[in-house]
């Protein structure tokens, strides 16, 4: 058998394979919990990413923004001259910024109120919770509540969560968890932070 003939076989079994595996997925009729976590940059602009795809099918999606305050971004911006998502910022600023825990803790509690009423509305096929599981880690927010809030979303809604650290028990529940991997950084190198690639 030459190698075209060897290589078109191999194909033909993965494809019979991975045809076998789809036909065996289900539906799972609500929306899917999605978590963005790790060291590594891309958790936001990868649940943008999603926020995208939702957008070409013509679904109707929000964003709740946990810390980065009135922090002017590119994604904000295209999203607001775009429209067709609802966006709010609803953090103060970094942590380290504000210096303020009863302030952190009621701006993490006004977000995630919000969060709530957006996710058990029915009124949104996608809801972003950017940077929650930073609020969670500062214990702004407790996993119970998060968890609560999430379960009691409409059937329609999936949600995307993210920022480093997430907690166990959200990972646990969520149906899919990725996590990012810092292999090198330009800030370590001394690079600031660049308009358009890391805000």
């Amino acid at each position: 058998m030459s190698e075209t003939e060897s290589h078109k076989e191999k194909m033909k079994a993965q494809q019979a394979k991975h045809r076998a595996k789809v036909a065996k997925a289900e539906d799972p009729g609500r929306g899917l919990v999605l978590v963005h976590t790790g060291k590594g940059k891309g958790k936001s602009s990868s649940a943008f990413g999603v926020v995208i795809r939702a957008l070409g099918w013509k679904q109707s999606v929000g964003v709740v923004q946990f810390i980065k305050g009135n922090w002017i971004t590119g994604e904000r911006q295209f999203f607001e001259r775009l429209g067709g998502v609802t966006w709010h910022t609803m953090g103060e600023g970094f942590t380290w910024d504000t210096q303020d825990r009863d302030r952190d803790i009621a701006a993490a509690e006004a977000a995630f109120a919000k969060a709530c009423e957006m996710m058990e509305s029915g009124d949104f096929d996608l809801v972003v919770l950017d940077e929650i599981n930073i609020a969670m880690r500062y214990d702004y927010l407790s996993t119970e509540t998060v968890l609560d809030g999430l379960k009691a979303r409409s059937d329609r809604t999936s949600v995307i969560l993210t920022g480093r650290d997430a907690k166990p028990e959200l990972c646990d529940y969520a149906d899919l968890v990725s996590e990012m991997t810092e292999v090198k950084h330009p800030y370590a190198a001394g690079i600031k932070a660049q308009r358009g690639v890391d805000f």
